[in-house]
């Protein structure tokens, strides 16, 4: 089979600027466009090594440092906990890629060396770093944004009720509630009915408007809440509602006023 030098060189460095890319945008590392193309220059040109005659000890450790220089050159030097992050992201996003690509190869029984496909004599690794790679990472990068974003959200809460009753949850805190008691202008935290079970409060009405309709909405007092083992001592309603969440594992809505540093939302 013939090798074309060149063109493994101008694969290998369009993949390694896409995963240095994707990297810098999960950490939020705001590295250079110019850093990152010159790291990824660096992973490309260094495929070139790989032709050497080294065993499998000799070829791990050259691997190992070629990545350290990638990240060293795209993201620089902070402490060392700051770079090992960043090798393993590296790692983390390489597997997902090449695996990606893999199992993608085997579904559409294209023939393969390593991570050149053929198909019909034509190779199409072009068409795969272009489109699918891209795609790939982009959908991956995004997911991990989300996941990150939506784990920053959530909270352990704990909550007595009147009756000494204690309940351990898992809460999201919802920047869109802007509940209020118009009565004490107290805020108001949204809790899944079914926690309480057999606990029946006396209850309070309180005007609830949403996008189509003004609702009451039932909300009652509690003894005692904390929010991530800080005990919050701003007085707050606790409004049941009737539907499911329909986020898994969250059986409470809090309220933007009441989290510590979230006034400003």
């Amino acid at each position: 089979m013939k090798i074309y030098v060149d063109l493994i060189i101008m694969l290998n460095f369009i993949l390694d600027f896409l995963l240095l890319m994707s990297l810098s945008l999960i950490l939020k590392r705001n590295a250079s466009i110019f850093r990152i193309t010159l790291g990824a220059l660096i992973g490309g040109v260094s495929i070139i090594f790989l032709f050497i005659n080294v065993n499998s000890v000799e070829l791990f450790f050259y691997k190992v440092i070629i990545s350290l220089v990638m990240i060293l050159v795209s993201f620089g030097f902070k402490n060392i906990k700051f770079t090992i992050k960043n090798i393993i992201y590296l790692y983390l996003l390489s597997i997902i890629l090449g695996g990606t690509l893999y199992f993608i190869n085997d579904e559409l029984a294209y023939k393969s060396e390593g991570l050149i496909f053929f198909h019909n004599g034509f190779s199409i690794n072009f068409l795969i770093i272009i489109i699918i790679s891209p795609i790939i990472l982009f959908w991956y990068v995004k997911s991990i944004r989300n996941h990150k974003e939506k784990i920053s959200r959530l909270y352990e809460v704990s909550i007595t009720f009147l009756n000494g009753k204690k309940v351990m949850l898992t809460a999201l805190l919802d920047t869109g509630n802007n509940l209020y008691d118009p009565y004490k202008k107290r805020p108001i935290i949204v809790i899944n009915k079914d926690v309480l079970k057999d606990y029946h409060p006396r209850c309070i009405l309180v005007p609830c408007v949403t996008v189509n309709k003004t609702s009451m909405l039932r909300c009652f007092r509690i003894k005692k809440l904390v929010i991530n083992k800080e005990v919050i001592k701003d007085d707050c309603l606790v409004g049941i509602s009737d539907n499911n969440f329909g986020l898994n594992g969250v059986d409470l809505l809090l309220h933007k006023r009441i989290v510590k540093g979230e006034d400003n939302l």
